[in-house]
């Protein structure tokens, strides 16, 4: 089972470092079937802030610092529901939500990119990194929300990529100080050699990343990010009926 977390670690951070996210969508519905819904989250939480810090170095120049901070102090205050959410509700419920939110926000970007629309203003960056901020602290995925903002006011990719390493520290870390206090300080019970392989599965997908960085196309890793979210996000809900079903 634990060799399942790490291949979706690796996965994840090498979709992170080629496409800009994929994190959360690769390895949210593998954690959260394998670990629970809550040590699931908290464990993408950490690594996709980790992945994204040392992703960061490598992108710098390209991030658009004043987006960030509207979109991240979006993010920020939506946070807390969220993880008020991941912490009080039951894990077949929660389970069968991350689902559904997941299956929504994917389908919501689908549409978005296939529309003319453009937006513009302050009302798009707010509502949709409110969004993305409850969804990163309740399941992981704070990525399609942002992407659907990115979408909707065409912002280039390399621009777009760049500008989401520090928002996704910034969304991880508070997600992850946010739950440990409305859990009463719970933590994953992980043994220190599997906390150990994480970050070595983490790093070992970076590194995959930049040797593939420049020939893969981020849109082609994109695309396969999607179709193994659908996968998992359905797979999530099952498991969450089943368990209702058997509860």
């Amino acid at each position: 089972m634990f060799a399942l977390v790490l291949i979706a670690v690796v996965a994840g951070a090498l979709a992170q470092r080629i496409a800009g996210l994929g994190f959360g969508l690769l390895v949210s519905p593998v954690l959260v079937v394998l670990l629970g819904p809550f040590d699931g989250v908290m464990i993408i939480n950490l690594c996709g802030a980790a992945s994204s810090l040392l992703i960061l170095s490598r992108v710098w120049r390209h991030v658009n610092w004043r987006r960030y901070a509207g979109l991240a102090a979006s993010a920020v205050v939506g946070v807390a529901p969220g993880a008020w959410l991941a912490s009080n509700v039951p894990a077949a419920p929660l389970e069968i939500c991350i689902g559904v939110l997941l299956i929504i926000a994917l389908l919501a970007s689908h549409r978005l990119n296939r529309s003319s629309w453009r937006a513009t203003g302050p009302v798009p960056m707010v509502s949709l990194g409110f969004s993305s901020g409850l969804m990163n602290a309740a399941a992981g995925v704070g990525g399609p929300a942002i992407t659907a903002y990115a979408i909707a006011t065409r912002w280039d990719q390399k621009g777009f990529g760049a500008t989401l390493q520090p928002y996704f520290v910034t969304t991880g870390l508070t997600s992850l100080v946010t739950k440990y206090f409305f859990s009463g300080g719970h933590v994953p019970a992980l043994a220190g050699w599997q906390w150990l392989g994480v970050l070595a599965a983490m790093l070992l997908g970076i590194v995959a990343g930049d040797l593939l960085s420049g020939r893969v196309r981020p849109g082609a890793v994109r695309r396969i990010v999607v179709v193994i979210a659908y996968t998992g996000a359905v797979s999530t809900i099952t498991k969450g009926v089943v368990e209702l079903a058997s509860g």
